[in-house]
């Protein structure tokens, strides 16, 4: 792809067994360095699948950068660039531009173009063992949202928020990262 360069100590191509001009597939070894015009992703190893658009990260952390996130997990991260979306499975940590750590086990983000044509971070879904934890306020839960053009985290299942010691507990909770400002919602059938 045009908009795309990988970077690593070794890089070997595999090519079609149906064309013998064409590379269906690259793994990079080594200090891996992915770029498109707007995110950067680092591990020790990937594998690019040409034909499917995909590409598997990993790394002692794998990582991608994107101007309003950092995301590491100490498990894969696969990267689906025509579906303009990044999954990332074991132990990551999300942080943003406001030093907002997100935590959990599984992270899908979806990417979308903005008014300039730019890809931008649009939502991230949060599950498993999700914790974030902002300047003064530590919140879990089980699953949760993160909707990045408002700022806002979503949360779903067991929430407990945790602000300067005050806690609160109910079945979600919404959470804004720029006023670090958290709040319990009833839902109308449990209540808080």
């Amino acid at each position: 792809k045009k908009d795309l360069s990988i970077n690593a100590d070794t890089l070997i191509g595999y090519y079609s067994p149906k064309s013998k001009n064409k590379i269906s597939r690259i793994e990079a070894h080594g200090k891996v360095e992915m770029k498109t015009p707007d995110t950067q992703a680092f591990g020790d190893k990937m594998i690019y699948d040409i034909k499917d658009d995909t590409a598997v990260l990993t790394g002692t952390p794998a990582k991608i950068k994107s101007p309003e996130f950092t995301i590491t997990s100490k498990g894969p991260i696969t990267y689906y660039q025509s579906q303009q979306k990044a999954v990332a499975k074991d132990t990551i940590e999300a942080i943003d531009n406001q030093n907002n750590h997100v935590f959990a086990d599984l992270m899908t983000a979806w990417f979308t173009k903005d008014k300039k044509g730019e890809l931008v971070l649009d939502r991230i879904e949060i599950e498993q063992n999700v914790k974030i934890i902002s300047k003064d306020t530590t919140v879990t839960a089980l699953r949760g949202t993160y909707n990045a053009l408002l700022g806002k985290i979503y949360l779903y299942d067991d929430v407990t928020i945790n602000q300067n010691g005050n806690i609160l507990k109910g079945s979600r909770a919404e959470t804004d990262l720029n006023t670090s400002i958290s709040k319990i919602i009833s839902d109308g059938q449990k209540g808080r």
